[in-house]
């Protein structure tokens, strides 16, 4: 699907944020018996707009055959396990809900999030798209319905009386092929006096810390504040309220609601992100011109760092299979030469292949058994985490390699 305007405003997308070559899908996990089988590679090129500063990509995979065998779950994070549970504490204090109240969460994967308000007896429904995800969902009595949101299925709650008293979005927005479609929705599906809350990866650190491993087909936009503000204007959501946060390198968790509830005014947390955001250049086009280089200087930096660690004779296994590492490593053009296997603790993954590269996945066990030099951290957001899970690596001497933002051995 080739995409010559704008995912927002629908002006022209001429100017290039970085073109990252073909890559198959990230989350595309390979089975043994299909490693000789003909692999399917996309174009993984982003553009900024020059109307409203959306980065996008502007050639994608079709989203129904990414999330038909989906190998995401996220309950296999104890971080953001703790992301969620202190969310739904945080929501639940700030917004008085109670067994009355309605929760909705649009890709509620497998139940991570909405568990926590069902502990509280708060009524909750979950929006998945992966039929294999959402069974995970259901088995624990979370009621999920496997359907892509939109307009559509915004309606059909609506005429069953199941409008949301808080509308939750948890890194979605960017995976939404259809911009307009997805928010109109959320305007239907939310009561009068009700809030949305969305999460997503902040473009500005993206962009500082050259986070280009973030970028694959099923991340369809990169946001900073001012469009997704001007995406929920356009709709007749005032977002009243944002917050940084520390997740996935950094994110914003933006809080809207209906235009006409006035009792929420916009707080200066608005006006204090819009100021770092135009002083840190994300309303010229020339800070996202830049950016490319950046992201060949990132890769020659990681390649020259592995590269020395096998001429000095040193073994590297991965830890993690994430999304953002195959981008990572199917760009810099790094497989078995630099690293043997990877290992995940999700048991969706183990005995499949990464994608493009083939790198084996197994079990976190092996690292033990292999006792590696060197342990490259794909889920570099999760690096603190993955470091003391495998503090014992360093009982024969292994370290840590982590690649952004800028590549570095820990000890």
């Amino acid at each position: 699907m080739a995409v010559s305007a704008c995912r927002l405003c629908g002006g022209p997308l001429e100017e290039t944020f970085v073109d990252l070559g073909m890559s198959p899908l990230a989350n595309s996990y390979v089975q043994p018996e299909h490693l000789s089988s003909v692999e399917p590679c996309y174009p993984l090129h982003a553009r900024v707009c020059g109307g409203c500063y959306l980065v996008q990509l502007d050639d994608v995979a079709s989203s129904h055959k990414t999330f038909l065998d989906y190998a995401y779950f996220s309950s296999y994070s104890d971080t953001w396990l703790k992301h969620a549970r202190d969310y739904a504490e945080q929501m639940v204090k700030r917004f008085s809900l109670n067994p009355s109240s309605m929760i909705v969460e649009v890709a509620s994967n497998d139940g991570y999030l909405l568990q926590y308000f069902r502990a509280r007896e708060i009524p909750v429904l979950g929006i998945e798209p992966a039929a294999n995800v959402a069974t995970v969902a259901q088995e624990k009595g979370i009621p999920t319905l496997v359907k892509f949101f939109g307009s559509e299925t915004a309606k059909k709650l609506v005429r069953e009386n199941r409008r949301a008293d808080l509308l939750i979005g948890n890194n979605v927005l960017a995976h939404v092929p259809d911009l307009n479609d997805f928010v109109g929705g959320l305007k239907l599906l939310l009561k009068p006096q009700g809030i949305i809350t969305l999460e997503f990866p902040h473009l500005l650190p993206l962009i500082q810390e050259t986070q280009f491993d973030t970028i694959y087909h099923e991340h369809l936009c990169y946001f900073s504040l001012f469009p997704v503000e001007r995406l929920l204007a356009s709709h007749g959501l005032t977002l009243f309220d944002v917050e940084q946060l520390p997740t996935h390198g950094g994110s914003l968790r933006i809080y809207a609601r209906h235009q006409e509830h006035l009792a929420r005014p916009i707080t200066e947390a608005v006006r204090h992100i819009h100021s770092l955001e135009e002083r840190f250049g994300l309303t010229r086009l020339a800070t996202y011109r830049r950016f490319t280089d950046q992201v060949h200087d990132s890769k020659r930096r990681i390649l020259e760092l592995l590269t020395r660690a096998k001429d000095q004779g040193r073994t590297i296994v991965g830890y993690g299979a994430p999304a953002k590492g195959n981008t990572l490593l199917n760009y810099c053009g790094i497989g078995t030469d630099f690293m043997s296997f990877t290992v995940d603790r999700s048991p969706h993954k183990q005995g499949r292949f990464l994608p493009g590269t083939h790198i084996p996945i197994e079990h976190p066990d092996r690292i033990r058994e292999v006792k590696p030099d060197l342990v490259f951290i794909l889920p570099w957001n999760l690096k603190d985490e993955v470091m003391q899970q495998l503090a014992y690596i360093r009982d024969w001497g292994g370290q840590f390699l982590v690649p952004i933002p800028v590549p570095r051995v820990y000890p």
